[in-house]
């Protein structure tokens, strides 16, 4: 979503902290068995699908500094990067679909929560020294690659990008919370 108003910079803050705290009781609550059930809509177990929503906020710490360089070039510059990215998105997908797979083998339980803690920390100092001329920096966005994805967006939106991915797939859960 392309920002148009002023930056509510406590609210990204709360909704990061919202999104830790969610993260931690369905850890703290999921059975193995149910970290093992499919989700709703994916081809993802529900271990795996908690592995994609927290890598998403380490790509939106990737995608930070991408915002940051391109909002300083001309519009054509991210304009072409993005359609490069396009015409990736076959293998994107492909593996946007196996990082969770393998991801989940690894990351799961403690060691999940804490990967999520630190990015999430990471991005409240971020935020924080950001200026509000950064926040509205902006660069094109491959929309081939994920729903949320517009066709410009500002720093601002790409902090907001990891709770919408965040609680777009919470939905596809079958975790009883």
């Amino acid at each position: 979503m392309v920002t148009s108003a002023p930056i509510d910079r406590q609210r990204l803050h709360d909704d990061l902290e919202r999104v830790r705290a969610d993260l931690h009781q369905i850890v703290a609550v999921a059975s193995p068995s149910e970290l093992r059930r499919r989700s709703n809509g994916t081809r993802w177990s529900n271990g795996q699908l908690l592995w994609h929503m927290a890598f998403g906020f380490l790509i939106v710490s990737r995608l930070l500094p991408l915002v940051r360089m391109f909002g300083r070039l001309p519009d054509g510059s991210s304009r072409a990067f993005a359609a490069v990215l396009n015409a990736g998105t076959r293998p994107f997908h492909s593996i946007n679909y196996l990082g969770p797979v393998g991801g989940a083998l690894v990351f799961h339980d403690p060691r999940l929560t804490h990967q999520l803690d630190h990015t999430i920390a990471r991005l409240h100092r971020r935020l924080d020294a950001e200026s509000p001329e950064a926040l509205a920096r902006r660069m094109h966005f491959p929309v081939g690659w994920d729903p949320f994805f517009r066709d410009t967006m500002t720093l601002a939106d790409v902090y907001a990008y990891g709770m919408q991915h965040y609680d777009f797939h919470r939905e596809q859960l079958t975790i009883e919370v």
